[in-house]
């Protein structure tokens, strides 16, 4: 009988399968989670071959450092030929929800100076339509009741995510508001409305950024989607 892999030898998979996607000579544009964390351990396996990279939260900028990758800030690069980066769902358009590591806007700022978006995930992140997953908005706290507000009228429901028993604080100095039972049918529309209201600093759903490719994790392999 062939076991089954576990969901984290599926990370290890797409995130050795990204490699592949890596440009020579240039710098990286790295994402934040469990999935790429193993991205950022398979990545310092070809370290030589790169300038380094521009990573979207402080935890992913410590592992880099931590493995000799030269981290660069974001205001000192023109452009990136690659942005790799998770997902906690993706639709059949490559249109994402992200956001449950808390790092959502500078992944965002990231994603919107890549040429490509190169999103690798295993396949239970793989849906239908977007909502299913609790949807993060970072904001700024003294928006945080009227947002909560706005998407109660919505049909959502809404929770200020917490840690240690307070408010989580991002690596922005901000709060995010998960919202449950919401679907997303229209995903460029509704994430340009959003971020329209005020307070809120990006709301995680990534249209306007989409994914150009996905690297899926399954059982039999690693399946490539193109959008």
């Amino acid at each position: 009988m062939t076991k089954l892999m576990s969901q984290d030898e599926l990370k290890t998979l797409v995130g050795q399968a990204a490699l592949q996607y890596v440009v020579a000579g240039e710098i990286v544009g790295v994402g934040t989670g469990s999935t790429v964390n193993k991205f950022i351990d398979a990545l310092a396996t070809i370290k030589s071959t790169i300038k380094g990279a521009v990573s979207s939260s402080v935890a992913s900028t410590e592992r880099l450092k931590a493995l000799g990758i030269p981290v660069f800030d974001a205001n000192d690069v023109t452009e990136l030929a690659v942005y790799i980066d998770g997902a906690d769902e993706i639709d059949q358009a490559g249109y994402m929800v992200k956001g449950g590591g808390a790092a959502l806007t500078r992944e965002k700022i990231v994603a919107a100076l890549s040429k490509q978006f190169v999103c690798i995930a295993d396949e239970s992140k793989l849906v239908n339509a977007l909502g299913a997953f609790p949807l993060p908005v970072e904001v700024i706290p003294m928006a945080t009741k009227r947002v909560m507000q706005q998407f109660t009228a919505m049909g959502g429901s809404c929770s200020v995510r917490q840690k240690d028993g307070q408010p989580l604080v991002t690596d922005n100095g901000q709060h995010i508001v998960d919202v449950l039972n919401l679907k997303i049918a229209d995903p460029l529309a509704f994430e340009s409305t959003v971020n329209q209201w005020p307070g809120v600093v990006t709301v995680g759903v990534f249209a306007h950024q989409k994914a150009s490719v996905c690297l899926l994790g399954t059982e039999s392999g690693v399946k490539t989607l193109k959008f």
